[in-house]
């Protein structure tokens, strides 16, 4: 299926970011930063996306399921992990400033995020006041807005390597190889 195969590739991205890493630095600078741990999965994904879509003579439903999926990507990395930020920052605001954290109170924050990010169009039940409690990346501080920018720069990465080819290749296999032998911005930059 288009999802297990996107898997496979997202994990292959994780692999090979791993493999360049730490068979091109010293051991102190082998591993890469969480900053840009989803950039080479999420390359992966949308190279994948743009070379199933640039088959000849496709069916408009697969165009449509690969369209839909590539939307899918964008609003469940930028959008709805944004949102996940902005919760997170809200639950430890109210704990810096010393305040109880209930549950009740933790889907109340997330109930109303949920309303304001998806609009009145979109159904907002009570169930959805507990999902946060399902999603374990709230359980390492500060980590979920990384997918947004790990998702930016990957977008950014893998159009310049089918507009460039070669050249984009070269540098992004750098980028693999740099693990935290430099910032992350300074990695992505290059």
């Amino acid at each position: 299926t288009l999802d297990s195969v996107s898997t496979i590739a997202h994990e292959m991205g994780h692999s090979m970011h791993s493999w360049f890493s730490r068979h091109t630095q010293p051991a102190q600078y082998a591993d890469y930063t969480l900053f840009v741990a989803e950039v080479a999965s999420t390359v992966n994904e949308n190279l994948l996306i743009e070379h199933l879509l640039a088959e000849k003579n496709q069916d408009p439903a697969t165009r449509l399921a690969l369209l839909n999926q590539y939307l899918e990507n964008f609003k469940g990395t930028v959008y709805r992990q944004t949102m996940f930020a902005e919760f997170e920052l809200a639950f430890n605001e109210i704990a810096a400033r010393g305040e109880g954290i209930t549950a009740e109170a933790l889907g109340e924050i997330y109930r109303e995020l949920n309303a304001s990010y998806y609009g009145p169009d979109i159904v907002v039940d009570d169930q959805i006041a507990v999902e946060w409690a399902r999603i374990p990346h709230f359980y390492y501080q500060y980590y979920v807005y990384q997918y947004a920018t790990g998702f930016s720069a990957a977008i950014a990465l893998s159009n310049r390597i089918l507009k460039e080819g070669a050249s984009a290749v070269a540098d992004y296999l750098g980028f693999l190889s740099g693990g935290s032998s430099k910032t992350p911005i300074e990695l992505l930059k290059g």
